[in-house]
């Protein structure tokens, strides 16, 4: 089945998400949550991507209450106006629009667990959303501040890791300058801190990998790197 919009009304805001669901059972689906340039082509083909492997999949806007159809390119210009959202941002309303859409993939599939898994600034979004009592693990692809900052203030966004309840992966580069050799240390030693047994919480570091480095349509992709972040997401999919 091809992907296609569909309108989430319930919440505090309209959210527009591309969604994909290739069948009527699936005992997982994931939500996806996007970078600061939005709902573009690249983030609607890693829900057509994961749809192809038979796993229903929703990409959620971030910015519904300023820019709901967002759709950018990788520009300097790009980032310039991605960014901007991003910082009108707060983290309530990632937590409600979050609630909204999984409340919406609950009453799909009942039964399924749910994944969520972010990109930059989604990634920053998804370890915030892994808070959520829905959520059964989450993938946090080099989301950058999380040990530095909360969307719309207070601590960093890793002291709400004692609410995460299911796993937690964090996967970063390290060549990747938004999140610097001590960003990656705080995030690693706060995973152990809260799991110190790692069965829940897991922290992978690819060498040399770049901030974006899973987008093909970014010059910071990087081959053998997105192939070991499909395959950790993959792996926890596949049961």
């Amino acid at each position: 089945m091809e992907g296609r919009w569909v309108h989430i009304e319930q919440g505090s805001a309209p959210l527009r998400c591309w969604w994909n669901n290739p069948q009527k059972e699936s005992k997982h689906v994931v939500l996806v949550l996007p970078e600061v340039f939005g709902i573009n082509s690249w983030v609607k083909s890693v829900v057509d991507r994961l749809a192809e492997k038979g796993i229903p999949s929703l990409a959620m806007p971030l910015f519904a209450r300023t820019a709901p159809e967002l759709d950018l390119g990788y520009t300097k210009e790009d980032l310039v106006e991605g960014r901007r959202h991003k910082e009108q941002t707060t983290t309530q309303q990632i937590l409600d629009d979050a609630s909204t859409a999984l409340n919406w993939l609950k009453q799909q599939y009942s039964q399924s667990k749910i994944t969520v898994v972010g990109f930059c600034f989604g990634g920053h979004a998804a370890l915030i959303t892994s808070t959520l009592p829905e959520v059964n693990s989450t993938f946090d692809f080099y989301g950058a501040g999380v040990a530095t900052i909360r969307p719309g203030g207070g601590p960093p966004s890793l002291e709400l890791l004692s609410q995460t309840a299911g796993k937690l992966t964090c996967i970063c580069g390290t060549g990747d300058p938004l999140i610097p050799q001590s960003d990656r240390t705080c995030i690693k030693e706060a995973l152990s801190k809260e799991d110190p047994s790692q069965s829940r919480f897991s922290y992978v570091e690819i060498e040399d990998a770049d901030h974006g480095f899973m987008c093909e349509q970014r010059a910071s992709f990087n081959q053998n790197a997105s192939a070991l972040g499909w395959n950790l997401l993959m792996s926890e999919l596949s049961f």
